[in-house]
């Protein structure tokens, strides 16, 4: 059994979800854009840093969610994967995909980013198992609160060990790609990570241990899953 895993923001996807979410919703008129880019502002350094409060992120980040009818969601959630999504995933990414698949690799993306927006994007990159954050439901409506562990960090590694026992899979051989020095947790556990358009720790850290690093952007040779 040979698993490959992938984050999702700035390494499959040219961009970050989160944040083009909120741009879009800024653009409906949901969100006031100053209080936006001051949030936006700051989380991104801590999250740069390593010292982002995940809950404290996320409480803000689904407040849109429990602030409107879900219908209305998901009209907003349509618009946004076509015209802010589709064209920012590269080719290279739907090739690195169909090679694993190709390979009959169990293909899986692992993402902090919350279920309702990552669900589409995994659909659009032809992936079936998708682990991501998961948004609290009560009824149809949304609490703004999650279930369960966030998907971050050394959560990443708690929710795949908890996903490939739940889905009856056996421990095996383990791809994972990542863009960012807060996937180390995970990273350091694989046979076979993968630095994809690094952040300048992650680029440092994959040069002292050999790791493969790709551009996902350009067309550059893809380091092979046997």
């Amino acid at each position: 059994m040979i698993f490959a895993l992938f984050d999702l923001d700035h390494t499959l996807l040219d961009g970050d979800s989160d944040y083009l979410w909120g741009r879009f919703l800024v653009s409906q008129g949901v969100w006031d854009e100053v209080e936006f880019a001051v949030a936006n502002a700051r989380y991104a350094a801590e999250y740069r840093s390593g010292r982002l409060d995940i809950h404290e992120f996320l409480e803000f980040g689904l407040r849109p969610l429990k602030d409107h009818e879900p219908e209305q969601l998901l009209h907003w959630r349509a618009r946004f994967v076509a015209e802010r999504i589709r064209p920012r995933i590269p080719a290279a990414s739907h090739e690195l995909i169909r090679r694993h698949t190709d390979s009959g690799h169990v293909v899986v993306i692992i993402t902090a980013t919350n279920r309702f927006v990552t669900e589409p994007i995994a659909v659009e990159l032809g992936v079936g198992h998708l682990i991501a954050t998961d948004p609290e439901r009560v009824g149809e409506r949304y609490t703004g609160r999650i279930v369960g562990l966030p998907c971050f960090r050394e959560g990443k590694v708690q929710r795949f060990q908890q996903w490939r026992e739940t889905q009856g899979y056996p421990q095996g051989e383990t791809w994972f790609y990542s863009d960012s020095h807060n996937d180390l947790p995970l990273l350091r556990q694989v046979q076979h990570p993968v630095a994809v358009n690094p952040d300048e720790v992650l680029a440092r850290f994959a040069a002292e241990q050999g790791w493969p690093v790709l551009e996902l952007r350009l067309a550059l040779p893809w380091p092979g899953a046997a």
